[in-house]
C-alpha cells in the first residue's frame, strides 16, 4: 500500500516501512519513537491495485510514522556569488535540518 502526502508544502510518495526525512519537527525537540500523524492525504492505492484520489484530500484517511532521528543534518550547500570585473565575492553555505521518520501504518 502507498499513499501521496502533503507535508510542508510539498507532496511526497509513501510506503509502509519507508524511512523517509521529513522537516525539522517540533525544532528538534521531537522525543525518539513519538508518533507523528499526517492527515493531509491526496491519493490512497494498492501497488498494483486501484487508487483511492482525493479532491484535493482523501476523506478519512491517514499515514502514521514514528520518529526515528529528531534532528538529521542535511548535505551542506555552498553559495558563491561574485561579480565579473570587480573585486566583490561572498561564499556562505547551508545545512538543511531534518527529522527521520518510519511509515507505520497507512489508514484510507
Amino acid at each position: 500500500m502507498y499513499a501521496i502526502i502533503e507535508e510542508s508544502g510539498s507532496q511526497r510518495k509513501v510506503i509502509q516501512g519507508e524511512e523517509i526525512l521529513i522537516d525539522l519537527h517540533q525544532e528538534g525537540a521531537a522525543a525518539l519513537g513519538s508518533a507523528i500523524k499526517f492527515d493531509k492525504v491526496l491519493v490512497v492505492g494498492d501497488i498494483g491495485g486501484t487508487a483511492k484520489i482525493g479532491q484535493p484530500y482523501v476523506a478519512g484517511a491517514t499515514v502514521s510514522a514514528e520518529v526515528i532521528d529528531p534532528m538529521v543534518m542535511g548535505d551542506k550547500l555552498h553559495i558563491q556569488k561574485f561579480q565579473a570585473k570587480k573585486t566583490w565575492q561572498k561564499k556562505t553555505g547551508h545545512r538543511q535540518r531534518y527529522t527521520k521518520v518510519k511509515v507505520t501504518a497507512i489508514n484510507g
